[in-house]
């Protein structure tokens, strides 16, 4: 067995060596090092190079470098190359794999296939098919590199993003009156099941004025919310925040339900954040309905709980009405029933509609206005800023951290042109001033405001204006808003 590494020199990539592992494995010491002498002065410095003598050490050495690219000969003592490639395909799924036979063996590239060798040399190969091998799957190996990096990236941003979304979708089930196809695709990416569930909310009577206050206690509570099971948080808003749970797909013993979920919050606010809330359990309904229902009913739930904060079950509420034999479960902060409330008057789901459900209601139709036309303020200066390059709804969408569904939606609403039709007004109102300026030619000009066919730049330009660019500059329209 021979080991040598060629590293002193090795190419830069992003400021790091960029080098793979090779293992050769063949009988005939004069083909590992004719094999050896290609690589080398092919590729210089690309490799780590691994040698192996027999099918044995090839599947001892695989085991202990975890080669990138492994050529193995067919025809070997002891473990046979096939073998030794079968047991190493099993372990390293994600190695390149190519085979090394000679004409006599070559009937043996079918079995080959078989485990997942699509790469082959047959003996003698020349220096150009090596070479042309290598080459090629190196490049497969970047490309698989780069696209596990972009992977991790994408999986790192959804984490960002996924509270955003989470509160996006629980702003419409708590204001919006129809939940359209962007909630629905919003609830797909979060993996939030739609069949319905219930909604708790947790109100306190006074909140931090600083922001950084209410972002630390709004992630304290939603990852505490988290570790009860999956749900959706919403933002803090006014002085209140609303939880939403799905129905379970399957009702199990250790699934906590909606009242030890309610009761498990009451008491980790008052103890962990020493400020006790007032926490309202919505009924369980089925659908986007009643999740919107069950989030109306825990509001005015949560303000049955007294001054002291505690516990109320809407469900409880609805049973001490007159003819119900149960008393309310609306307990305050020491366990013990509200006063206010063991008088034990009517209450329905009609009568949330109190003056606080609708302060609340209210003040998140607000909250998310503000919200939705701050994010198209940024958006409308991300896209004056970038509208001469190539630019997509989707990358404007997540610079302001919006689905491309919503900003759509709301992109038309409130600025009265898609975006499309506002990204091509910015590049025809520079095209025109260019034409103007006469300094471009109408190709150069074609580039400079972001189009790549000049055909379709001209295109383009005339039903904006009416005119073809060429007519445009004939006409010498300085000033002109045709």
């Amino acid at each position: 067995m021979k080991f040598m590494t060629y590293a002193a020199n090795a190419s830069k990539k992003g400021g790091t060596a960029v080098i793979y592992r090779l293992l050769i494995a063949d009988d005939e010491a004069l083909e590992r090092e004719g094999l050896e002498w290609i690589v080398r002065r092919a590729m210089p410095d690309a490799f780590q190079m691994i040698f192996a003598e027999n099918g044995r050490r090839a599947l001892e050495l695989a085991e202990e470098h975890r080669p990138h690219i492994i050529f193995m000969d067919i025809h070997m003592p002891g473990i046979q190359g096939l073998d030794a490639l079968r047991q190493i395909r099993d372990r390293m799924p994600d190695t390149k794999l190519v085979l090394v036979t000679a004409y006599d063996y070559f009937a043996y590239a079918q079995e080959a296939i078989a485990i997942g060798v699509k790469e082959y040399i047959v003996k003698p190969a020349s220096r150009e098919q090596i070479t042309s091998l290598l080459q090629k799957l190196v490049q497969e190996l970047d490309n698989e590199k780069q696209a596990r990096s972009e992977r991790l990236q994408l999986i790192d941003r959804l984490f960002e993003l996924e509270p955003i979304m989470e509160n996006e979708l629980a702003l419409m089930f708590m204001v919006d009156q129809v939940i359209g196809a962007e909630a629905e695709q919003l609830a797909e990416w979060i993996r939030f099941p739609l069949e319905g569930g219930f909604a708790v909310v947790a109100a306190w009577p006074e909140l931090p004025p600083e922001s950084k206050d209410r972002r630390a206690l709004f992630e304290e509570v939603r990852a505490f919310a988290k570790s009860l099971g999956q749900c959706l948080v919403s933002s803090i808003i006014d002085r209140h925040m609303a939880l939403f749970f799905p129905t379970p797909k399957e009702s199990t013993a250790s699934a906590p339900n909606a009242g030890t979920i309610g009761q498990r919050l009451a008491q980790w606010t008052a103890d962990r954040l020493g400020q006790p809330a007032s926490i309202g359990v919505g009924v369980q309904h089925a659908g986007v309905e009643g999740l919107r229902r069950s989030y109306v009913e825990a509001v005015f739930a949560s303000s049955c709980c007294g001054s002291g904060g505690g516990l109320c079950l809407f469900a409880e509420l609805q049973r001490s009405g007159p003819g119900g034999s149960a008393a309310p479960a609306a307990m305050n902060s020491s366990g013990g029933m509200n006063a206010d409330l063991a008088e034990g008057s009517a209450v329905s789901a009609d009568e949330a509609t109190n003056a606080y459900v609708m302060s609340a209601l209210r003040r998140s139709r607000e909250m998310r206005e503000h919200q939705t036309i701050s994010a198209l303020d940024r958006a409308r200066r991300y896209i004056e800023s970038r509208f001469t390059e190539e630019l997509s709804l989707e990358e404007v969408a997540d610079h302001v951290h919006l689905n491309s569904f919503y900003l759509s939606k709301v992109f038309k609403q409130y600025v009265g042109e898609t975006f499309i039709d506002y990204l091509t007004s910015l590049r025809i109102k520079r095209a025109k001033q260019l034409i103007e300026d006469d300094a471009l030619s109408l190709k150069e000009i074609c580039f400079e405001v972001g189009y790549k066919d000049p055909n379709y730049f001209s295109r383009v330009f005339k039903k904006v204006t009416g005119v073809t660019p060429s007519d445009y500059r004939a006409s010498g329209s300085k000033g002109s808003d045709s």
